[in-house]
């Protein structure tokens, strides 16, 4: 039976490949993001949206439930980054960063919780990232932004747990996207060459992990984060 996935940050990237592999696979996919993804299709719905701001997220889950009549699963996809030493980051970058890699998740999952509980398998799954468990210098504020995703992921799974509402986290081993283009190309290198396997990783890596995350089967997986690559 087809679902109706909610994608932020859809309209680039992992976000945008996700669309494209849940319309493909028959699902109805509602994308959002703060500019146009281009995608035309007859079961894609697009909102533009500012995760941080939580007035325009509830007003977009109003609409997504007169249009489509509810949610089956959302993907907390949207993210910044601001690759920094420590010393050399602005308050204001910090700030941005943590509001929409963490504060984002935080407003979209608390304005589906009620629409997602009508579905007979309701499924949150954010994006987190192997900078959490690598520890990567010039990362300290991007890093610290996704740790909170994932703590708020294994609370959420605890709280959610009475309305059946799985909530889990992907973090993507180095992929080639906007977000990472501003990296040198030897510092993503040499992290590929470090890991138990040693190979980029795909938008199709990603969308394997959250398949198994979305599918009925999958009902008693909850509270857990699984980084691509073979890092832990």
């Amino acid at each position: 039976m087809p679902s109706r996935i909610l994608i932020t940050g859809a309209s680039r990237g992992i976000g945008r490949s996700l669309v494209c592999h849940y319309l493909d696979r028959g699902d109805l996919v509602i994308g959002c993001a703060r500019t146009p993804s281009g995608i035309t299709h007859e079961r894609f719905h697009e909102y533009a949206l500012d995760v941080n701001d939580p007035q325009a997220v509830r007003d977009v889950f109003r609409q997504v439930c007169a249009t489509v009549g509810g949610l089956d699963a959302i993907v907390n996809n949207a993210g910044i980054a601001n690759m920094n030493a420590i010393a050399l980051t602005p308050l204001a970058s910090a700030r941005a960063v943590m509001e929409t890699n963490f504060l984002g998740t935080f407003v979209v999952s608390q304005a589906a919780i009620r629409v997602l509980r009508a579905s007979p398998s309701p499924r949150i799954v954010n994006v987190t990232s192997i900078a959490v468990p690598l520890r990567l210098q010039g990362e300290a504020v991007y890093a610290a932004s996704k740790s909170a995703v994932e703590t708020f992921t294994r609370i959420a799974a605890r709280e959610l747990a009475p309305f059946r509402i799985t909530c889990n986290a992907v973090g993507p081993s180095p992929i080639r996207t906007a977000l990472t283009a501003g990296v040198p190309e030897r510092t993503m290198q040499a992290l590929v060459d470090d890991q138990p396997i040693p190979r980029w990783a795909e938008a199709s890596d990603v969308a394997n992990v959250i398949d198994f995350f979305l599918s009925p089967q999958s009902s008693l997986v909850t509270g857990q984060v699984v980084y691509l690559g073979g890092w832990s």
